[in-house]
């Protein structure tokens, strides 16, 4: 058995980290590098795959500068999800690629949806929503015919850092699906999803499962990057489903929270299930499913209200968090009655509408900064207690959360979540949740342990600290909660009626 070390190799929107982790799951080095995001038009947001490698390839070379190559048994890729990019006949990408974030497809996904119905849920796992790949094939085939015609391979981002490392057009069956294209009970492209998104099987990855070696690294790649030609690339997953692994959402009774970027949540079942509260995913596992949910806006909301709503630019005044925190902390559950609905980038779970937008309700004159502060912390764990409570009853019962991401360093917003979810909230000591799930996909591959799961238990953080519902809070945020369940559904017609009055303008 080659090697001591495993590297997970995360490659989220903003970043790139490599980080090479031991048998218990501890870290030994880790490499970072930034990735540009480009806005080019209202709702579209791309990247430049040489962005996508580049921050590779400089994660990779910055790690295999603190540890010796050879000592690394294996690599598996953590992504962000439903993330793509086209390439010619001779490997070049065609354009930039488009992210989990971009909503030009929404007219895309009425087309589909008149064509396919209740199939796509049903096949694919996920209600029909402007995320997944799917809807923006359709789109680029219908908008930018020469370029599709001219499209010999489409990936997702796990692909494309495969065939990079590799040579090799391969990817994991859980960084596939979230592009919508799976049939998830064959555990293969679907033939009518195929059909659908105007693609073929020869124009798409081969698919591996989760632990699986998909190649090794290629000469060329061990140049660039300082690995050892010959390491196994192992299939890892999207960064959601490693987030689950890397926190052991494998425990009965576990759901993972990573407070990121986007607030998701998932627990793990063996039997596939869908329900409109959660999208089905496939787990960082030899078999099973990922139940999701997602709320777009976690700390990007955090980061929106601070820069956008407060004038405060977080670089120049990092103490602005703290003092925020403190304000928060001093106004009480339900923030003076005011409620904040963190629908900036939409609904995903439950209700699935992409012209969502979000909602702060009951201000008044005597509010303040704090006060607005709290609502935005209390917005995001009541939906998530929301949602969690509407997957609880569709699949099994949940009893605490397994928390991750930046967010969940602030014990204000752990301790609200716990007395809105009315469930422990266990901080992880590992802040690099998907990284490390990757790496156990790799521990997996490596020969380290002979299940995912089995590298879970072996090398999953224990918590640092556990947030307990407190009796007296939480049952006042058990009424506020019933108050909260309520408002979206009153008011989504009437933010129906306000999209089309803005999309209208100028017209």
């Amino acid at each position: 058995m080659r090697g001591d070390l495993v590297i997970g190799l995360d490659s989220s929107t903003t970043a790139t980290k490599a980080i090479a982790f031991d048998r218990r799951g501890r870290t030994v080095a880790e490499g970072r590098a930034p990735v540009p995001l480009s806005n080019p038009k209202p709702g579209w947001f791309e990247q430049e795959v040489s962005d996508w490698t580049g921050a590779a390839t400089s994660a990779l070379r910055q790690l295999t500068r603190k540890v010796d190559a050879g000592r690394i048994a294996g690599l598996a890729i953590s992504n962000q999800r439903e993330s793509f990019a086209q390439f010619d006949d001779k490997d070049r990408p065609l354009r930039p690629g488009t992210l989990w974030l971009d909503e030009r497809a929404q007219a895309e996904v009425a087309d589909i949806v008149s064509e396919l119905g209740d199939r796509v849920h049903q096949i694919s796992g996920k209600p029909p929503d402007v995320t997944p790949c799917l809807y923006r094939c359709r789109w680029l085939s219908t908008h930018m015919p020469k370029l599709w015609r001219k499209t010999a391979k489409t990936a997702e981002v796990h692909g494309v850092l495969t065939h990079y490392l590799t040579g090799r057009w391969a990817t994991s069956t859980a960084s596939a699906d979230p592009m919508g294209l799976l049939d998830l009970a064959a555990m293969d492209w679907s033939d009518k999803w195929l059909k659908a998104a105007r693609l073929t099987r020869q124009q798409l990855p081969e698919l591996f499962r989760p632990g699986d070696i998909m190649g090794e690294v290629s000469a060329q790649a061990a140049r660039l990057t300082g690995l050892k030609a010959g390491t196994p690339v192992i299939a890892g997953g999207g960064d959601g489903q490693c987030a689950g692994a890397g926190a052991n959402s494998f425990l009965e009774g576990r759901a993972y929270v990573n407070l990121g970027t986007a607030a998701v949540s998932g627990s793990y079942g063996r039997d596939f299930a869908i329900d409109r509260s959660f999208r089905t995913l496939v787990a960082v596992a030899e078999d099973g499913f990922s139940f999701e949910t997602a709320i777009r806006t976690g700390t990007f909301l955090v980061n929106w209200m601070v820069e956008r709503l407060f004038n405060v630019n977080p670089a120049k005044n990092p103490a602005i968090f703290k003092a925020l925190e403190a304000e928060a902390k001093a106004s009480p559950i339900g923030a003076h009655g005011l409620v904040l609905v963190p629908y900036w980038s939409g609904s995903m779970t439950p209700y699935w509408d992409s012209a969502a937008r979000g909602v702060i309700a009951g201000m008044s004159g005597n509010h303040r900064r704090g006060d607005v502060y709290r609502a935005l912390l209390e917005g995001v764990a009541l939906e998530q207690a929301m949602t969690t409570n509407q997957v609880a009853a569709a699949t099994s019962p949940i009893t605490h959360f397994a928390a991750v991401g930046g967010g969940s360093r602030s014990d204000l917003w752990c301790q609200i979540l716990a007395d809105a979810a009315g469930r422990d909230v266990k901080r992880l000591e590992t802040a690099e949740a998907s990284a490390l799930g990757a790496a156990m996909a790799a521990a997996r591959g490596a020969g380290w342990y002979g299940s995912v799961a089995e590298a879970a238990r072996g090398m999953s953080g224990k918590p640092s600290k556990t947030f307990r519902p407190r009796s007296k809070d939480a049952r006042r945020y058990a009424e506020l909660l019933a108050i909260y369940e309520e408002l979206w559904p009153k008011l989504s017609g009437w933010n129906r009626r306000l999209v089309a009055f803005s999309a209208s303008a100028g017209k």
